[in-house]
């Protein structure tokens, strides 16, 4: 490679010996450029000055990143949109666990019941994990973060792992479900009145498949509420929502028509409650949509792969150079 040099003139008598010629080695460095080692004598500059990596100016040099395809630009709007929908229905549940506890005092000790054993909470820890991994996966698709983009991923195959390993241990345990759904059944009618969660559960229960109790009516006696050894006007009794008619008029609710309900014969009660329980209806009707709640998860899953899906495409596209971080 031939190197250009300065010849610096001075005036006569500046250095006392007319015209010389000096070489400054500091300036012969700032202004030596390369030339072409071709044998052209048209005096171009040799853009390649064939420099080490490590020499060239990273602020110079620098790859300009592809330009993403409409099917990538898709495919990550699609995911934005896809996990600010979940992160939207994340944040109604919270919300709606949260209006729960306050409503109720949970949360400010007004209630005896342990915090721990309200259903109110299942609704926040579920809209607490549902918000958490949508907020990830929206940052991640809108900024093209592939460490959100990967907590998402893992967040993703985490709860489906939970639920397929939820789904084959009730597999494998449906034999003991009917003895599990019994005593389920047994303590919410024992805190009947403790719980209104509980309470509205076994009062729509028992209205929608017209039921009483578990086995029969009379397993309303083990209630410290309903047992006729009570001390309140309950006592003898059963919920309203045992009534074969728990409407007055057809407009108003009757919450007295299973008053003293116990102490009639079955025959005589038979006119005002329900005799049957609510085991063996519930079981049938579990039974029944068996199907629905087989075709519901087989969504969520495909719902759940779907998002993995568009984030592992993202992932790609980060890998490639075709997005930036």
């Amino acid at each position: 490679m031939a190197v250009s040099r300065v010849r610096l003139s001075w005036p006569h008598g500046e250095d006392g010996g007319g015209e010389s010629t000096r070489l400054l080695p500091q300036a012969s460095r700032l202004v030596e450029l390369p030339y072409s080692s071709s044998d052209d004598d048209d005096g171009s500059l040799a853009w390649d000055t064939d420099l080490p990596a490590a020499e060239q100016d990273p602020g110079v040099w620098c790859a300009v990143p592809p330009k993403l395809s409409t099917f990538s630009q898709c495919v990550r709007y699609l995911a934005f949109l896809w996990n600010l929908l979940f992160l939207l229905l994340g944040l109604l549940a919270l919300a709606v666990g949260v209006w729960g506890l306050l409503a109720k005092g949970s949360l400010w000790g007004e209630r005896v019941a342990p915090l721990g054993s309200d259903p109110m909470l299942l609704f926040v820890l579920v809209g607490l994990g549902a918000s958490a991994v949508s907020l990830a996966g929206c940052l991640g698709a809108l900024r093209a973060s592939p460490c959100l983009l990967r907590f998402f991923v893992g967040a993703v195959l985490a709860f489906a792992g939970l639920e397929v390993l939820g789904g084959l241990l009730l597999l494998m345990a449906r034999h003991r479900l009917r003895d599990a759904l019994r005593d389920a059944l047994l303590l919410c009618l024992l805190r009947y009145q403790e719980e209104p969660d509980l309470q509205f559960l076994v009062d729509e229960v028992q209205r929608s498949l017209r039921c009483c109790g578990l086995g029969s009516y009379r397993d309303w006696e083990t209630n410290p509420y309903f047992n006729c050894s009570a001390p309140g006007v309950q006592a003898c009794s059963v919920p309203a929502s045992c009534c074969l008619d728990p409407w007055e008029n057809g407009t108003v609710a009757n919450a007295q028509c299973a008053f003293g309900a116990l102490r009639l014969g079955d025959a005589a009660a038979g006119s005002v409650v329900h005799l049957g329980g609510c085991v063996a209806q519930l079981s049938a009707w579990l039974r029944g949509q068996a199907g629905g709640i087989a075709i519901g998860a087989a969504a969520l899953v495909l719902v759940e792969a779907a998002g993995v899906l568009m984030a592992l495409k993202m992932l790609g596209d980060i890998a490639r150079g075709g997005t930036r971080d």
